[in-house]
């Protein structure tokens, strides 16, 4: 939403003052606490997510090392790409959440 429609929204709901010297954040922040919503942090949202999938990344590490020690190139390269994958997947939870 624009800020002159936040602006709209926040005079029909009412209680509100000072709605046309507000930012967009100062005018999302009054609605969220006129309507009761909570701020929540967005880390918090994923982080036993994350976790998990650290956890995963680590054991495929410990294998990716065993590989490297068999000489399996081929494995390697496929277990390299794996953890690349779930590093981006933890990095996107993070940022989403």
């Amino acid at each position: 939403m624009t800020a002159k429609e936040l602006r709209e929204y926040a005079l029909e709901l009412g209680g509100i003052v000072g709605v046309h010297g507000m930012n967009k954040e100062e005018l999302l922040a009054a609605i969220k606490a006129g309507l009761g919503i909570s701020e929540e942090s967005g880390a918090k949202l994923f982080a036993k997510e994350v976790h998990e999938v650290k956890g995963h990344i680590r054991g495929l590490k410990t294998k990716r090392q065993e590989a490297r020690g068999a000489g399996d190139k081929k494995k390697v390269a496929s277990l390299r790409r794996r953890i690349s994958r779930l590093k981006k997947k933890t990095r996107r939870l993070a940022a989403a959440g």
